[in-house]
């Protein structure tokens, strides 16, 4: 299944946990997919400001400096952040829920939109 999710910024934090939850039934592994090489996944906490304090750390966290990047050098650090936190998560899903703790969340995080971005979710069922 081809999940599709719009960012409305540059730089975004989205909660994509209950999209995926739609798509889930039963109890299994979901894997999920990002089909992109400036965009990332990660299962976070969402605190209010949390979004922000993530996208500014990464900021903070990369020199500035000339990249050779071919087609857009000051781009390179989208490319960067997406290899660094990844593109894939497998996660435990009962009841159609992922199996997620407290606080966590899972997370798309925008690195050059706004976009339309394309996860791929394939599950395991264990019924």
């Amino acid at each position: 299944m081809v999940l599709r999710v719009a960012s409305d910024h540059k730089r975004q934090v989205l909660d994509i946990t209950t999209d995926v939850e739609a798509h889930l039934n039963g109890q299994g592994l979901a894997n999920v997919f990002l089909k992109h090489t400036t965009a990332a996944l990660t299962v976070a906490d969402l605190d209010p400001g949390t979004d922000q304090d993530y996208l500014q750390a990464l900021e903070t966290m990369t020199p500035a400096r000339s990249w050779r990047h071919p087609h857009d050098p000051p781009h390179f650090p989208d490319h960067l952040w997406s290899a660094v936190l990844g593109v894939s998560l497998t996660l435990p899903y009962k009841s159609g829920k992922l199996q997620l703790g407290s606080w966590q969340r899972l997370v798309l995080i925008e690195l050059d939109g706004p976009r339309e971005r394309e996860i791929e979710v394939s599950v395991i069922k264990c019924d």
